[in-house]
């Protein structure tokens, strides 16, 4: 009953942006199959990654859509996955590095991931 009379005020915790991807939607497809294998079908799974991973470029990632949806093949299972292939992991920084340029500038990404992939 006292509660509702004097709430309580103080810090609340911040809530994190999560905004959506901006290479690729999230449909059930996979953006290695359909980049390098021109397959368009839907996966069972799909596993979102974080285009520049690291603890402050995954909040950073997070924040601005540098994410992908992948299938187990591509994230994490075998040689395509980009987590055991650094050739498919460059080749997403810089398809991502593209696509954020065409709205933005390459001083505003270096300003964010501190590092040019083209």
């Amino acid at each position: 009953m006292y509660d509702l009379m004097f709430p309580k005020t103080g810090w609340k915790k911040k809530r994190k942006k999560h905004a959506a991807s901006i290479m690729h939607c999230k449909d059930g497809t996979c953006y290695l199959c359909m980049k390098l294998e021109q397959n368009y079908s839907k996966h069972l799974e799909i596993q979102e990654h974080h285009v520049y991973p690291g603890n402050p470029n995954r909040q950073i990632s997070e924040e601005n859509g540098f994410k992908v949806y992948l299938c187990r093949r591509h994230h994490t299972d075998g040689p395509e996955a980009v987590h055991n292939n650094q050739e498919n992991m460059r080749l997403i920084k810089e398809d991502c590095q593209r696509v954020y340029e065409e709205t933005h500038t390459r001083e505003e990404f270096m300003k964010l991931i501190k590092r040019n992939y083209l």
